[in-house]
């Protein structure tokens, strides 16, 4: 499953700031159980804005986590709650459907 988010700074904020503490966060979040990765994109045309995508194996593992255990992520997570304004987009089951580009011939 994927839990999306958008992140949009504050000013006095940076995205580089973001990313870096995110980085630092996710490393932790990671060792949880069912935790599959995590992807920050920068929003093209909006460079203060960033959208967050964590995947886990099942929503119930996600539910699970406590970010509240890890004295660093809640640092983190309090820190990034006072500088930028969050927006959770949903949680997402993974895709039903796809179309994928032909392979082509290395050549």
């Amino acid at each position: 499953m994927k839990f999306i988010f958008e992140v949009r700074m504050r000013p006095g904020y940076t995205v580089e700031e973001y990313a870096e503490a995110w980085i630092r966060a996710s490393e932790i979040i990671q060792r949880t159980p069912g935790a599959r990765g995590t992807y920050l994109h920068r929003k093209i045309g909006e460079p203060n804005t960033l959208l967050a995508i964590a995947t886990w194996e099942s929503k119930a593992h996600r539910d699970a986590k406590d970010d509240r255990r890890d004295e660093t992520v809640r640092a983190i997570l309090e820190k990034h709650a006072a500088n930028c304004d969050i927006t959770v987009i949903g949680e997402f089951d993974e895709p039903e459907w796809s179309v994928l580009p032909p392979a082509q011939d290395a050549k």
